[in-house]
């Protein structure tokens, strides 16, 4: 009878592991597999959405290999940033301290050459470049610490009306706008990352770079020179001819912002005036445009 007893058990064994082992080989090969950070939030719509784009040529097999990654998931604590009245904003004047000019002069003395080349190329103040360069990201030194793919997903995901309601309880209540201000904001920010999340499957995918490892604002800019995807695909350069464009490397960042200025109107010579409308395209803030052009005035002087 014991004999009997300790078949069953070890036949019961082995089927239980078996099963387990069927059910986890599943879930690997499944190709809609989802790993959400929270219950309920998950990017199966997105997925859906994006291989139905008709004005993209992604496939099944390729959005669902980006996903399908334990490292894709909701950024709620990145995202909701979004939704919460801010009481403070950056200190800019902090850049115009003798401490960051002097950081600023030593970036130019030890990038002179690729700078150099970007002003003759372009025919954008070398300055003006570095004062970019420290406002943005001190030089590399801050690039932002969170995923682009998921933020960029999280946001474009919020056009779903199911996900949008979830995500909005998930909201910490302090400071939060109120719903009628989050629906609103929340679907026109979801069309604007929705395309900025198609410019950056197509960036990754060009490039040939692990799109785990981007990390950004909570915006989803990314580089040292903190561009959109969308800019990144237009106007970012390969500053150091290795035949890829990574704004992490200050020759393409370098490059890419005179290429950037330049497009929008900047040239050799020109006013205060016309340079900050250069300037504020790169940023929409007067403050921020100011502060670069006192910058590079520094700089100069």
């Amino acid at each position: 009878m014991a004999n009997v007893l300790t078949l069953k058990l070890k036949s019961n064994s082995l089927f239980l592991l078996s099963m387990t082992i069927i059910l986890i080989a599943l879930l690997i090969a499944s190709p809609s597999t989802v790993w959400p950070s929270d219950k309920g939030l998950n990017f199966n719509h997105l997925q859906k959405q994006l291989i139905k784009d008709k004005e993209e040529n992604f496939t099944k097999k390729q959005i669902h290999r980006i996903f399908n990654n334990s490292g894709v998931n909701f950024d709620i604590k990145g995202i909701s940033s979004y939704f919460r009245h801010q009481e403070n904003k950056l200190n800019y004047d902090q850049f115009l301290s003798p401490k960051s000019i002097q950081r600023a002069k030593t970036y130019i003395w030890n990038h002179y050459a690729d700078l150099l080349k970007a002003e003759i190329d372009y025919g954008v103040d070398r300055h003006v470049i570095t004062a970019i360069m420290l406002v943005e990201t001190r030089f590399g030194s801050y690039v932002g610490n969170r995923p682009v793919l998921n933020i960029l997903s999280t946001m474009a995901a919020l056009e779903n009306k199911k996900i949008r309601d979830l995500f909005w309880k998930k909201i910490p209540k302090k400071n939060r706008v109120t719903k009628k201000e989050y629906e609103k904001k929340a679907v026109s920010k979801a069309n604007w990352a929705y395309k900025e999340l198609k410019a950056f499957i197509k960036y990754v995918e060009r490039e040939g770079l692990d799109p785990y490892t981007i990390n950004g604002s909570y915006a989803g800019a990314m580089g040292i020179c903190q561009f959109m995807p969308s800019n990144v695909l237009t106007l970012a350069k390969d500053g150091n001819n290795d035949g890829r464009i990574n704004l992490f490397q200050h020759e393409d960042a370098i490059v890419s912002i005179a290429n950037y200025l330049k497009r929008y109107g900047w040239e050799p010579g020109i006013s205060r005036e016309e340079a900050a409308k250069a300037v504020y395209h790169y940023n929409h803030s007067k403050y921020y445009v100011n502060t670069i052009l006192n910058i590079s005035e520094k700089l100069k002087g």
